[in-house]
C-alpha cells in the first residue's frame, strides 16, 4: 500500500476518533450542540459513544501506529473520567435567563 493511502487511512481513523469524542462530550453536556448552541445532556448516548471507542481500542490493538493508539487510548481515558464526573451530577435545569430572553420576542410578535 502506498504512503499516500496509509496517510489517508490514518487521517480518516483520527477523524473517526475525534467525531466520537466530540459527540460524547456534547452528550455529556460538556460542549454545546454546534447547530442549536444549546447544552443537552444524554448520558445513555454518551455511554454508547464511549463504549464504541473502547471497542475500537480493543479490536484494533496491535494494528495501529503509535500515534493512533495514543490518541485512541487518551480519548477513551478522558471520556471515561468525564463520564464518571457527570454521572453523579444532577441534571441541569433550564436557565431562567434563557426563558426570559425569549418572552419579549414572543410578546412583540403577538403585538404585530
Amino acid at each position: 500500500m502506498s504512503s499516500d493511502a496509509d496517510d489517508r487511512k490514518s487521517f480518516l481513523f483520527t477523524r473517526l476518533i475525534l467525531t466520537f469524542h466530540s459527540a460524547a462530550m456534547q452528550q455529556m453536556g460538556k460542549l454545546a450542540d454546534p447547530f442549536s448552541g444549546k447544552i443537552v445532556r444524554d448520558l445513555e448516548q454518551a455511554s454508547l459513544s464511549i463504549d464504541t471507542l473502547d471497542m475500537l481500542l480493543e479490536k484494533c490493538r496491535g494494528n495501529l501506529t503509535q500515534d493512533e493508539a495514543n490518541l485512541l487510548e487518551h480519548s477513551v481515558a478522558e471520556l471515561k473520567l468525564n463520564y464518571v464526573d457527570e454521572i453523579d451530577r444532577p441534571d441541569p435545569k433550564p436557565e431562567e435567563s434563557e426563558q426570559d430572553a425569549t418572552e419579549p420576542q414572543t410578546q412583540k410578535a403577538e403585538e404585530n
